[in-house]
């Protein structure tokens, strides 16, 4: 790969590559990914400034029966999995001017190195969504945080993440 000096602003790719790159990202998180579907993990937005996957409770989902509140793993899951999407999201912004088979290689080389969840409030209700934030993207780490509210807006749990990115 070619570096270009800091102040060199390389071109962005066009609006049909990024409709690509949006569509691969999509369809690792939504399709490759045998847990996400086993869990029901959709892709609800792809924007930078904070990626979202959102899921509808199912009574496999259930962690205490007799509540019929989110299993505290499917919880943990859900941010970690939408901290990976924050990542890969960030890393298709960062290279701008990649192809979507570019990105989706550099995808293979993510994996989560810490994750810490906050669990706020049971994990009541029909739909639930998970957004991810970076807040450093560094040239080998990535820091992550991110929440999963209920579809009342209720704020169930937060979590941070590292992952490497190199």
């Amino acid at each position: 790969m070619t570096r270009h000096p800091p102040h060199q602003q390389l071109p962005r790719r066009s609006a049909a590559e990024q409709t690509r790159v949006d569509e691969a990202i999509r369809d690792m998180f939504e399709e490759r990914m045998c847990f996400h579907k086993l869990l029901g993990f959709e892709v609800s937005s792809l924007a930078p400034d904070g990626p979202s996957l959102s899921f509808s409770m199912r009574d496999e989902l259930i962690g205490h029966y007799q509540h019929g509140r989110l299993h505290g793993g499917v919880i943990s899951a859900a941010l970690d999995s939408v901290a990976g999407l924050a990542v890969t999201v960030g890393i298709a912004e960062k290279f701008h001017d990649e192809t979507a088979e570019q990105i989706v290689h550099r995808f293979n080389r993510v994996g989560t190195i810490d994750l810490r969840t906050d669990y706020l409030h049971q994990g009541m209700g029909q739909r639930f969504t998970a957004t991810g934030r970076i807040i450093r993207m560094g040239g080998r780490i990535a820091s992550i945080q991110m929440t999963l509210v209920n579809d009342e807006g209720l704020l169930v749990a937060t979590g941070c993440a590292s992952y490497v990115i190199s």
